[in-house]
């Protein structure tokens, strides 16, 4: 097989020969000291695989099925150890978020009672009845339901016997 160094070395020998004593003269200046396995020449090959068919292990199947349920196994464990910590966690979020709401609303229900204690003051009240002119209403104009009477009756000496 002919590469090109073969081919042009027929060509330019007596070229390089006229040349050889100025050319071992730089040669010898400019000398570099060779790079560390620079004889060595590599090879690739081609592999071509497309036609190997993979053997196939009756046990690898088993195998990987053991793997299978051991991480499966791991990791519910790993949950049921979790769970109850998590769970906590969360209780005691939801816990803190109800205490706030009940301060919240505690607060809020104080401040309605003090301003219902405004209103409802009897200078207040005879205030806004004479402003939205409400007259006590005359004994013939009230109408009581039926029963509604004896039950009041009923409720009062009931809580006297019961007090005493």
């Amino acid at each position: 097989m002919a590469t090109l160094a073969g081919v042009f070395g027929k060509f330019f020998t007596k070229i390089v020969e006229s040349e050889a004593p100025f050319a071992s003269r730089e040669a010898a200046v400019n000398r570099l000291r060779a790079f560390p396995n620079d004889d060595i020449h590599f090879y690739i090959k081609r592999i071509d695989n497309s036609r190997v068919v993979r053997e196939a292990d009756p046990a690898s199947r088993g195998t990987c099925w053991k793997t299978f349920a051991s991480v499966v196994t791991v990791a519910i464990l790993a949950i049921v150890v979790l769970m109850p910590r998590a769970y906590g966690l969360l209780a005691g979020r939801q816990l803190e978020s109800l205490r706030a709401e009940e301060k919240r609303l505690t607060s809020e229900q104080a401040a309605l009672a003090v301003e219902e204690a405004s209103i409802a003051t009897p200078a207040n009240m005879l205030r806004m009845a004479k402003a939205q002119s409400f007259e006590v209403p005359a004994p013939d104009k009230v109408v009581y339901l039926p029963g509604s009477h004896r039950d009041a009756e009923f409720a009062a000496t009931g809580t006297q016997q019961a007090g005493q």
